[in-house]
C-alpha cells in the first residue's frame, strides 16, 4: 500500500490492514513507522517531494487536492524549496505543517497518482502569492511544457489577476494565439464567425446579423507600413458595405480586456437598436 503512495500510509489504512492503535504505536517506537502529519505515517525516514505531497493530501481528507506552489512544483514549473505543502479542500481543515486553502469548487486532475489542481487553476493560485518575476518564470515554463495555453491566462476577479495579465501582455503571440485570447475575452458575448468569408475579405471576427467586424492586429503581421496601408483599404471597403469595423491589439486584449469587451458589446447593442428602429419605421410606412 505504501509503495503505491510514495511510502506513505494513513492510520485508517493501517487499521484496514488489521493493525490496532497499539501495534501502530509499537512500530513507531521501534522505528518501523515514522509519524509525518497527524494520522499519517511513512515507512521510510525521509520522504521524497511526492511523498510529502501525498501525505498532505491524504491528511486533509476526501476531496482534498494539492494546490498553489506545491502544485506548481509537482508540475515542474518551480523548484521545490521544502516549504509547507499547500492543499485545497471543500471544507475547512487545519493540520499542523500543512497550509490549507478552502474552495467551494475544487477542480482536480491526477498526476503520478496525486490529486492536483488543473494547470489553469494552478496558474491563478500562484499569481496571488508569487512575485511577478518568479510568476513569469513559472508561467514561461508551463508554456514551454505545453501545459498551458495563452488563453488560459485571460483571468479576472481574483487576487493576482492584474499581475497575471501583465505577464500575458509581455508574451509574443502568434496570430492564432491573439485570436484565442480575444475569443476568451469575448466569451460572454454572442459567438462570432472566426476567419469565415462573408464578404470579399475574410474578417478575423464577424457578427453577420449585427454587421459588426473586429480585426485583431498582431505586431508580427500589422506593424509595418504596407500592412497598415492594406488594413486601411480593407477597413474602408468593409465600412462601405455597411459594416461597423473595430480593431484591437494584443495589449488591449491582455491588459484592458474589460475595455475591449465593452467596445464590442456597445457596437452589437447599437446595431440591434438601429435594426429595431429601421423595422419600426418600415412597419409604420406599410401601415399608412
Amino acid at each position: 500500500m505504501a509503495a503505491r503512495q510514495f511510502s506513505v500510509v494513513s492510520l485508517a489504512q493501517l487499521h484496514e490492514c488489521g493493525m490496532s492503535d497499539g501495534q501502530v504505536t509499537w512500530r513507531v517506537q521501534s522505528g518501523r513507522l515514522f509519524p509525518y502529519f497527524r494520522g499519517i505515517y511513512a515507512v521510510i525516514p525521509q520522504l521524497s517531494m511526492e511523498g510529502v505531497f501525498v501525505a498532505a493530501v491524504i491528511a486533509c481528507g476526501p476531496g482534498a487536492v494539492l494546490s498553489h506552489y506545491s502544485a506548481a512544483a509537482l508540475r515542474g514549473w518551480v523548484e521545490w524549496d521544502g516549504r509547507q505543502p499547500e492543499v485545497t479542500t471543500p471544507t475547512p481543515r487545519y493540520h499542523p505543517g500543512i497550509r490549507t486553502h478552502r474552495s467551494q469548487t475544487v477542480e482536480r486532475v491526477v498526476i503520478n497518482g496525486i490529486p492536483v489542481t488543473p494547470a489553469a487553476r494552478t496558474a491563478i493560485d500562484i499569481s496571488a502569492t508569487l512575485p511577478e518575476r518568479r510568476l513569469r518564470r513559472a508561467i514561461n515554463e508551463a508554456l514551454n511544457q505545453r501545459q498551458l495555453e495563452l488563453r488560459d491566462l485571460v483571468t479576472s476577479g481574483h487576487r493576482g489577476a492584474r499581475k497575471l495579465r501583465r505577464v500575458l501582455a509581455s508574451a509574443a503571440p502568434t496570430r492564432s494565439e491573439l485570436e484565442d485570447v480575444v475569443l476568451a475575452v469575448l466569451a460572454d458575448l454572442p459567438k462570432p464567425d472566426v476567419n469565415r468569408r462573408g464578404t470579399r475579405f475574410v474578417p478575423d471576427f464577424r457578427w453577420p446579423a449585427h454587421r459588426v467586424i473586429l480585426e485583431a492586429d498582431s505586431v508580427r503581421f500589422h506593424d509595418q507600413p504596407l500592412a497598415r496601408a492594406d488594413d486601411a483599404n480593407r477597413q474602408r471597403a468593409l465600412e462601405r458595405e455597411g459594416n461597423t469595423v473595430l480593431r484591437t491589439t494584443w495589449d488591449e486584449a491582455t491588459l484592458r480586456p474589460g475595455v475591449l469587451e465593452r467596445r464590442v458589446r456597445a457596437a452589437l447593442d447599437a446595431s440591434t437598436v438601429e435594426f429595431l428602429e429601421y423595422s419600426a419605421g418600415n412597419s409604420t410606412v406599410a401601415a399608412q
